[in-house]
């Protein structure tokens, strides 16, 4: 889904980074990432906010913090390996918002496959 980043170093809560996305649902849209929580090198998480968006019906909700999360969270487990973990937190979120993710079930192959990439990166060097 992801089609391109914007960042720079990301100094703490408060920062703002912006993703190009894509899916066969929505088509493309940009996100603002508005990060809660972080600790250098252990947690990240943010609050997404749709910044733009390609179907009519999403253009209504451009601006709007739906309360939904996504964190990293690293642990290290020593000789160099760290385990990485995903979690995607709608619990705040409208009911329609949690019925379109499913709770964010929606959101479970998706965020396995991102894992195992960044498992095959680290690996390979």
């Amino acid at each position: 889904m992801l089609r391109e980043g914007s960042a720079g170093v990301i100094s703490g809560t408060g920062h703002v980074f912006t993703m190009k996305m894509h899916n066969d649902e929505m088509g493309d849209y940009e996100m603002s990432n508005h990060v809660v929580e972080y600790e250098p090198g252990r947690r990240i998480g943010w609050e997404p906010v749709l910044k733009a968006a390609s179907r009519p019906e999403d253009q209504p909700e451009i601006g709007s913090r739906s309360g939904h999360r996504w964190t990293y969270e690293l642990t290290p487990l020593g000789s160099g390996s760290t385990l990485v973990t995903e979690t995607y937190d709608c619990s705040s979120a409208p009911e329609w918002l949690r019925n379109a993710v499913k709770g964010g079930a929606r959101w479970t192959a998706s965020m396995t496959a991102t894992l195992e990439k960044l498992d095959a990166l680290s690996q390979s060097g």
